[in-house]
């Protein structure tokens, strides 16, 4: 295949760039930056803006699919930022991908699309969406799904992928942000109540992606549908936590403070943040609270049966992995 990987230089775009190499493909990158593994690995690179229209045409001439993992992620910032990049960057993978012939677009999306603010217990494909969301990301990322499914024709095959909390080695974002607030000495248990959460190893989530390119070309079945993957292995929230700054030498989160303290302490973090305009995330938001303390955990069952898809790396050979990984890292 002669494939295009937006967000390539992202964690979860370059694991897929090296798998595809081994598979024997073809590979194009397109991100805002250069990347020196890029060149390690031989790969063609174009450094540009997912809003810029030409800059995506271009770059999707004569390819066979396009991977489309470029997004803004987190949970704090300005609409306008997430919306340009989740919403019009999809549009114009869309538009370009009909302007040139490119046959499809496989799509990563959030399984936070459909966070309403309750517990999602073994939820499926056909769970609404809701009618008000608690971040930018998540509204604008179902926006931008909801552009791939409708765009789904005979000669454009489109999928939408849902994984929840990707994380291993190499992870810039989830790892990293838990390590930091455990070295603050400032992390807390939030509430009482146990909850559990669906995790995707980032191997799993590249045996998606490829699954689902592959799947675009011999199940009709599969097209124009959204996929939730998880590790279909639903862990406590506290105990996912704990597993990953032991591994990193830190102590297990023990205190706790009850939740409507810490909602109360994240809304005054976050009017701070505006107004003094610091672009930076608060140490914690509504949302992550939120989050925290529901259940998500999801049925899988729909990839299972259409993808094909079979989680190869269960959580604990995830674990190891990951602490071989910041092992390394502390030498």
């Amino acid at each position: 295949m002669n494939v295009l990987v937006t967000g390539g230089g992202g964690f979860m775009g370059m694991a897929l760039i090296k798998r595809l190499i081994k598979e024997g493909h073809k590979v194009t990158s397109f991100s805002r930056r250069e990347y020196p593994l890029h060149w390690a690995l031989g790969i063609n690179s174009i450094q540009a803006n997912i809003t810029d229209y030409k800059a995506v045409e271009k770059a999707c001439e004569n390819r066979d699919v396009v991977f489309h993992i470029a997004a803004k992620v987190g949970i704090w910032g300005e609409y306008d930022d997430y919306y340009s990049t989740n919403v019009t960057g999809t549009r114009n993978v869309i538009e370009a991908c009909r302007k040139q012939g490119v046959g499809r677009i496989v799509f990563t999306s959030s399984s936070s699309v459909v966070f309403d603010g309750s517990d999602l217990d073994g939820i499926d494909e056909s769970y609404p969406y809701p009618a008000k969301y608690f971040s930018h990301y998540s509204a604008t990322k179902a926006m931008a799904e909801q552009l791939i499914i409708e765009s789904n024709s005979v000669s454009l095959k489109t999928i939408s992928l849902r994984p929840h909390l990707v994380w291993g080695p190499y992870d810039a974002h989830l790892i990293p942000g838990i390590l930091k607030r455990a070295s603050s000495g400032n992390l807390r248990r939030i509430g009482d109540k146990e909850h559990f959460i669906d995790t995707t190893y980032i191997d799993n989530m590249v045996d998606a992606l490829i699954l689902a390119a592959d799947s675009l070309q011999t199940k009709p079945e599969a097209a124009g549908r959204n996929f939730f993957i998880t590790n279909g292995e639903p862990a406590r929230v506290w105990d996912f936590v704990n597993s990953i700054i032991q591994i990193a030498g830190h102590e297990p989160v023990q205190k706790k403070i009850p939740e409507r303290v810490a909602m109360f302490a994240a809304g005054t973090s976050e009017i701070f943040n505006k107004i003094f305009r610091s672009k930076s995330e608060p140490f914690m938001t509504r949302f992550a609270i939120k989050e925290i303390c529901t259940n998500h955990w999801f049925d899988i069952s729909s990839a299972r049966d259409i993808l094909g898809y079979n989680p190869a790396v269960s959580y604990a050979e995830g674990f190891k992995k990951l602490k071989e990984y910041l092992k390394i890292g502390r030498r």
